[in-house]
C-alpha cells in the first residue's frame, strides 16, 4: 500500500482500512505464536501499512484544523 493511494481516501474509509489491518495483525499475530505463518514478512509489511494510514489520518485531520483558521 502507497501513501499516494492513502491521501484521497476519506477519514471513515482510512479507519475501516486500519481496523482491517489490525485484525489481520492480531490474526497473524496468533498463528505465529503457534508456528502457522506462512509469510513472516506479512507483519512486518501490516505494521508499515497501519503507520502509513495513520500519517494519512494525521495529514487529514491537520489540513481540517487550519482550514477553519
Amino acid at each position: 500500500m502507497k501513501y499516494a493511494d492513502l491521501k484521497d481516501l476519506t477519514a471513515e474509509e482510512l479507519r475501516q482500512k486500519e481496523a482491517g489491518l489490525h485484525e489481520e495483525l492480531f490474526k497473524l499475530r496468533l498463528r505465529q505464536a503457534t508456528a502457522q505463518v506462512e509469510n513472516p514478512m506479512r507483519i512486518r509489511q501490516l505494521r508499515r501499512d497501519i503507520a502509513r494510514i495513520r500519517t494519512a489520518q494525521r495529514a487529514l485531520t491537520g489540513a481540517m484544523g487550519k482550514g477553519g483558521s
